[in-house]
């Protein structure tokens, strides 16, 4: 990469909110989910009351400016074959899991911050909460060997020698 030009920069640019977004994942499933999944009801507190978290700030932030980037980058890099393939491989990824994650982790994670107003036994809660860090740490380790390609698309040469 002798210069940098829109291609590039925009590559860049990609990596850069999708290493955010991957960071807030690796976050979120070592610090904030264990606790708050391991005791359900007693432990909604977390994100119920006063001073409860609000990590859907963040998530509805780092998504728009993710999707956002691979497209920009993968519309300045679409003449370049071997770069276009390699984004389109995390931006794929990455719409699929969003979709997943609409369709199953978000209800399952609004049905957890409910659970204090439920009839359902903490043993149950117990079990949907580690079935859906299971399910999602397996969504994370996807997103997270998608980075692969997205940095060896940055090392690819804008044309052929």
């Amino acid at each position: 990469m002798n210069n940098l030009n829109a291609r590039s920069i925009s590559l860049m640019v990609a990596i850069f909110f999708y290493g955010i977004l991957l960071g807030g994942i690796v976050y979120s499933h070592v610090v904030f989910f264990p606790p708050y999944l391991s005791a359900l009801p007693a432990s909604a507190a977390l994100t119920n009351g006063p001073y409860a978290l609000h990590d859907e700030h963040f998530w509805m932030s780092i998504h728009p400016l993710a999707i956002l980037s691979l497209i920009v980058a993968l519309i300045l890099n679409w003449k370049v074959p071997t770069r276009r393939k390699l984004i389109a491989i995390p931006l794929t990824l990455y719409i699929v899991a969003i979709i997943v994650t609409f369709f199953y982790f978000v209800p399952e994670l609004r049905e957890f911050h409910a659970s204090p107003n439920s009839a359902i036994p903490p043993a149950e809660w117990l079990a949907r909460g580690q079935r859906w860090q299971h399910f999602s740490w397996t969504r994370g380790s996807i997103l997270g060997l998608a980075m692969i390609p997205l940095l060896l698309a940055l090392r690819e040469p804008e044309t052929r020698p």
